[in-house]
């Protein structure tokens, strides 16, 4: 266990891991916590703090800090959703094309370069211009959008480990390639996934909030944060709270994440050796 803490002994690890409790925290509790409706007007719109509303109202007259506290839970939750179906997606093809030794590797391999040419927002909208904005549209399109990625690199790190004295063994005992797999290859490639998952989640928060931003994500009277941000942007000089609140905590939740991110990377770049190779070392 204190191996695998080990990104915590450094200050990067520690307030990362800080900043992204405090933040889930927020997400998850926020909304019991909101001294006012994230839907009903308060009172007169685009007013400034006050005793009533701390950080002031939105353009319909609706509570900032209530909006802010509930916000939360769809930016990371639409964001956890499609980065894990993007995981499950990207894991398989990974796999597959770094196990196998036929036509198939580089028959997912040329599939997976076509689905990379196309620009990542713009498949996202023309995806939602032809489904329409729904909650189900969003996630299938960002994880559709970050599975090309994941399976090269899982494929890169399978086609390492594959080759690896133990695995050998594994396929000359008769195991099966799913036991393969499972047992042999999928444990040892665990580092690299999880240093790219922070990546990846933090593009899946970014990607979402764009098109929440744009409107075309979540619909009103969703008290996200990325759409607080696009319906006051106009009246910033009036309520700025209305704006810089919710991009405050995007932006904090980002840095979090790749301050643990980049800590993880450290401490498994400088220690992590497949448990298979250390027993294979030590017997």
């Amino acid at each position: 266990m204190r191996g695998r803490l080990r990104f915590l002994r450094t200050p990067s690890g520690a307030v990362g891991l800080g900043i992204l409790v405090l933040v889930l925290l927020v997400a998850v509790f926020g909304p019991y916590l909101a001294p006012h409706s994230t839907t009903a007007p308060i009172g007169p719109s685009l007013s400034g703090p006050s005793r009533h509303a701390l950080l002031g109202t939105d353009f319909l007259g609706r509570d900032v800090l209530s909006r802010l506290l509930g916000g939360g839970r769809s930016v990371i939750g639409l964001a956890a959703a499609a980065t894990g179906l993007a995981y499950l997606v990207g894991l398989a093809i990974g796999l597959v094309a770094g196990s196998t030794r036929s036509i198939v590797d580089p028959l997912l391999m040329r599939t997976i370069d076509v689905m990379l040419a196309f620009p990542p927002l713009l498949f996202l909208l023309v995806l939602i211009a032809g489904t329409g904005a729904s909650v189900a549209a969003l996630v299938i399109g960002v994880a559709a959008i970050q599975a090309p990625g994941i399976s090269r690199i899982v494929r890169t790190a399978t086609l390492e480990v594959s080759v690896r004295g133990y695995v050998e063994a594994a396929i000359a005992r008769g195991e099966r390639a799913f036991a393969v797999i499972s047992r042999e290859v999928l444990p040892n490639i665990l580092a690299p996934v999880l240093v790219d998952a922070g990546l990846r989640f933090t593009f899946s928060i970014l990607i979402i909030a764009s098109v929440n931003f744009l409107g075309l994500g979540l619909q009103p009277p969703s008290s996200d944060w990325a759409r607080m941000i696009g319906e006051n942007r106009e009246y910033i000089s009036v309520n700025y709270l209305a704006v810089v609140a919710p991009a405050a905590m995007i932006a904090i939740l980002t840095i979090g994440i790749n301050l643990t991110g980049d800590a993880i990377a450290r401490s498994l770049g400088r220690s992590y050796i497949p448990r298979a190779a250390q027993s294979g070392a030590a017997a």
